[in-house]
């Protein structure tokens, strides 16, 4: 996982291979994401290959991609994930997503479909047993959060005795890679980063201007990601259609949210600062008829006052 590149051959791009004026979208977003790594292509598989390769830390080669739900051209089921799941050519199982904008149950749900994924394989038959399951990889790619206080970019989970530190050696793992973690690496010699570093900066910097010189000297050293590169600057214009309507969709969604997230505060403040003016009010209720029974019984008004809480003023008028 911490290898540096090894590979330094230059990709020949000339100049940065976007056009002037050209819009660049952020790779960080999911459909872009799934536009770039889901073509039934050569170049789509090899920096798919690429990527897996590097944060699983060994070599495979994706056979078969599943383009998950929904479709490239269905901009308007809002609520589904977008993620990619492929096989190896070796049989691995992998899913891989870009999470920009994670949930607090991200954890539980990343566990959840490793789960799935894993216990999906099929070893019904006489001539299957549990060895032949295959290693299962779920990949989330964050974008927004720092989840681990620590400085690693990427962290790998998988069963283990907490108590005495053991493996169980088991064949999921669960790969996390903060993008924001980027930020003391971006301005590292590429040539002394390590693919993963590599392949991090290229995602969280490919839209900045300040950064583009950075950009191109990753393209051009590393050749998974000049598949990426080659990939985006072959959208259709259906393509850019549909990622255009989704940012629109999704600035609406966040200003919903938002309008939703406020609304519900203030009514929650409202609901609190009635139900408070109200105790209050039953409150004082019930000292008045405390102090009335009190009087009535011959209790002095200091001693109404001490169980009470009235004034003597009060106390005196009832």
């Amino acid at each position: 996982m911490k290898t540096k590149n090894q590979n330094p051959a230059q990709y020949e791009w000339g100049p940065f291979p976007f056009e002037d004026g050209k819009r660049i979208f952020d790779i960080r977003h999911d459909p872009v994401f799934k536009a770039v790594f889901t073509k039934d292509t050569s170049t789509s598989r090899g920096a798919l290959s690429d990527l897996i390769s590097t944060l699983i830390g060994h070599s495979v080669e994706v056979k078969t991609i599943t383009a998950n739900e929904p479709p490239i051209n269905d901009f308007r089921q809002r609520y589904v994930r977008f993620d990619v799941s492929c096989r190896t050519k070796t049989g691995e199982f992998v899913n891989v997503e870009m999470s920009f904008n994670p949930k607090p149950s991200e954890f539980a749900r990343l566990e959840y479909y490793t789960s799935i994924l894993f216990a999906g394989q099929s070893i019904h038959g006489n001539d299957k047993s549990y060895d032949d399951l295959k290693d299962t990889y779920q990949i989330a790619i964050i974008g927004k959060e720092k989840f681990y206080p620590d400085e690693d970019l990427i962290h790998v989970f998988s069963y283990k005795d907490s108590k005495n530190n053991i493996l169980i050696n088991g064949k999921t793992r669960i790969i996390i890679v903060e993008l924001v973690k980027t930020k003391p690496i971006v301005d590292k010699p590429v040539e002394d980063m390590t693919n993963a570093e590599q392949w991090a900066v290229f995602f969280e910097y490919l839209t900045d201007p300040k950064k583009r010189a950075k950009i191109i000297e990753i393209i051009k050293r590393k050749e998974g990601i000049a598949m990426t590169v080659k990939i985006m600057t072959g959208f259709t214009q259906s393509e850019e259609e549909y990622f255009r309507n989704m940012s629109q969709l999704k600035a609406e969604l966040d200003y919903q949210n938002e309008v939703t997230l406020a609304k519900r505060k203030v009514r929650k403040e409202g609901l609190e600062k009635g139900l408070k003016k109200g105790l209050e009010k039953g409150r004082n209720e019930a000292n008045l008829e405390t102090a009335r029974k009190m009087k009535s019984m011959g209790f002095l008004t200091e001693q109404i006052q001490a169980v009470t809480g009235l004034s003597v003023e009060i106390i005196s008028r009832i």
